[in-house]
C-alpha cells in the first residue's frame, strides 16, 4: 500500500490521490511511466516525479522515518507491508488511569513471533526495553497514542519509539469497528483461553497488588493476560489492514474510462 501512496506528495491530498488511481496510477512506477497526467502541469509532472523517485529510494534503504514524518498519523496503517518483520506490538499494565496515579507494572512486546514480558522490578529497565524497541520502524497498540505512549514517556524520559505508530483504535473506528480491545476482538472471531477471558483493566490492578503481597499465581495470570492483549492485536493488525486496503486503497475506486473506450463502448 505504500508505494501506492501520493498523499505524502506536496499539494496532494485524498481526492487527488483517489484521482490518481481513477486515471490507472496505482502506483509509484505507474505514476512515473506516465509522460504527463490530467491536471498537472509538465512541471508539477516533473516535480513529483522527482519527489517520488527519492520515495523509491528511501524505501529501498529501510528509511521509514522519512515517511513517517510526511503521513499523517492516521495514515500509518499503510506502513504495515513494508514493516512487517520490523513491526512491534505492545502493550502496558498500569496500577492508575493516567501517568499521574500509577506506574507501569508490565509491558508486553511482540514481534516475529515471539512475545517478551518486562515486569517492574525485575526485567523492566529503560534499557531493556530500549533494546527491544530499536530494531522495529512500526509500533503497534490499541489505544497506545491516549493511554500506553504517554505512560512511557513519563515513565521512561528520552525513550525513543518506532518512527510509525498504527493505533488500531482509531484505525478500527474508520472500519466502523467501536469500543475497547476485546469487543472488537470478539466481533471479528479473536478468542482468548478461559482463564483470561472477562479480565480487564481493573483485574490487571488487583493482579499486580496481589503479586505484591506475595502471590506469585496472581503475576502468572497477569502476564497471560498482558500476553494476550499484546499477542490478539497481531490479527487484529492483519484484519484492519486488509479491510482498510480494501475500503480506502485503489481497489476501493472505480476507474475513469480512457476516451477511446468511451467511443468503442458507444459505437453501434
Amino acid at each position: 500500500m505504500l508505494t501506492s501512496t501520493f498523499v505524502f506528495l506536496h499539494g496532494i491530498g485524498p481526492a487527488t490521490e483517489r484521482r490518481f488511481w481513477q486515471q490507472g496510477l496505482l502506483d509509484w512506477q505507474s505514476f512515473l511511466a506516465q509522460p504527463w497526467v490530467d491536471g498537472l502541469s509538465p512541471d508539477r509532472k516533473a516535480w513529483y516525479d522527482g519527489d517520488l523517485a527519492l520515495a523509491q529510494s528511501q524505501l529501498d534503504a529501510g528509511r521509514i522515518h522519512w515517511f513517517a514524518s510526511r503521513l499523517q498519523s492516521r495514515e500509518h496503517w499503510r506502513f504495515y507491508d513494508a514493516c512487517r518483520s520490523r513491526t512491534i506490538y505492545l502493550d502496558i499494565e498500569t496500577t492508575g488511569a493516567s501517568p499521574h496515579e500509577g506506574e507501569v507494572t508490565v509491558v508486553g512486546l511482540h514481534r516475529n513471533g515471539r512475545t517478551r514480558s518486562l515486569v517492574r522490578g525485575e526485567s523492566l529497565t529503560t534499557d531493556r526495553l530500549q533494546a527491544e524497541l530499536d530494531p522495529c520502524e512500526l509500533l503497534v497498540t490499541f489505544f497506545g497514542t491516549g493511554f500506553d505512549v504517554p505512560y512511557l514517556r513519563a515513565a521512561f524520559p528520552g525513550l525513543r519509539l518506532p518512527p510509525a505508530h498504527l493505533d488500531l483504535c482509531f484505525a478500527a473506528r474508520r472500519l466502523g469497528l467501536r469500543g475497547g480491545l476485546k469487543r472488537i476482538e470478539q466481533e471479528i472471531g479473536v478468542g482468548r483461553e478461559p482463564a483470561i477471558r472477562g479480565l480487564d483493566g481493573w483485574d490487571a490492578v488487583r493482579l499486580w497488588s496481589q503479586w505484591r503481597r506475595g502471590n506469585h499465581a496472581a503475576l502468572e495470570l497477569l502476564l497471560a493476560y498482558n500476553a494476550a492483549d499484546t499477542e490478539n492485536l497481531v490479527p487484529l493488525t492483519a484484519f484492519v489492514h486488509e479491510h482498510m486496503v480494501a475500503c480506502l486503497g485503489p481497489a476501493a475506486v472505480r476507474p475513469v474510462p480512457s476516451p477511446a473506450s468511451v467511443v468503442r463502448a458507444c459505437a453501434p
